[in-house]
């Protein structure tokens, strides 16, 4: 059979079983580790960039800042109808005062939930703000726990003062320590992105490594390496590129595609 007969059945999708060299010749056990090593080498490099590093820890920010946001806007939801009954103080169902009494939650939570998100910007670049906001998150959340626990505490019912004193204080609770955690979490951000920057620079004993290959540079490799009597397989890619597995099966196929041309 000849080298273009051949070079057909390898373009048909009937490559010869298991991994084998340009002469069809089964690689040894240490020539697979070998292919192996390099293509786990060429991942890990990428999964300990140190871009992906951070990515991995902005991703968990994002996660606990969505929990905490959920936590708080349920939080505040629960509290608007004992908001309300205070509000209205025994006022006609759809009434003008009752009516507006809806609104008196929804104020005071707005103005939280501004001050909130802007300790979510100020917190990721780690900038301190002024004694009035930590001020008005306070007043907000006070104002929400007395008037959801009110009416609890004027009719002497503990289970009442209980039951309607949870939401609120997980609010308060959670508007402090999401604050306190996005600047963690930005601290986190950095000290990754450092200590993976660290471990890639190369010590005083090691060498420098060298600058990482393109697809082009493979295929260019492969290219000067291929002569008319060479089926083009990923194996013998990998023979004459030393690429990785996942990498020489494109490089063959866009070789078989010139040759075929």
């Amino acid at each position: 059979m000849t080298g273009t007969e051949r070079g057909g059945v390898a373009a048909a999708g009937r490559p010869p079983a298991g991994p084998q060299d340009a002469r069809h010749i089964p690689l040894t056990r240490a020539q697979r580790l070998a292919q192996d090593a390099a293509e786990a080498a060429e991942v890990r490099a990428y999964q300990t960039h140190p871009d992906v590093v951070a990515l991995r820890v902005e991703r968990v920010r994002l996660q606990v800042d969505r929990l905490c946001w959920a936590g708080i806007v349920l939080g505040l939801a629960f509290t608007m109808t004992n908001v309300q009954t205070f509000a209205a103080a025994g006022s006609p169902a759809w009434s003008l005062p009752w009516l507006a009494a809806w609104l008196l939650d929804p104020t005071v939570s707005v103005v939280l939930l501004a001050i909130l998100r802007a300790e979510q910007v100020t917190a990721r670049y780690q900038v301190r703000t002024g004694p009035w906001v930590r001020r008005a998150k306070w007043f907000t959340l006070a104002a929400t726990y007395v008037m959801n626990t009110w009416s609890s505490y004027a009719a002497g019912s503990v289970a009442g003062i209980v039951l309607h004193s949870v939401p609120p204080l997980v609010v308060f609770v959670a508007a402090e320590a999401v604050t306190d955690l996005r600047d963690k979490l930005t601290e986190a951000v950095n000290a990754a992105f450092t200590e993976a920057v660290h471990r890639a620079e190369p010590t005083v004993h090691e060498r420098p490594r060298t600058a990482r290959r393109s697809f082009e540079d493979y295929l260019t490799d492969a290219r000067r390496a291929w002569t008319p009597d060479v089926v083009v397989t990923p194996a013998w890619v990998r023979e004459v590129t030393s690429c990785s597995r996942g990498l020489s099966s494109r490089v063959a196929a866009a070789l078989a595609e010139e040759v075929r041309s």
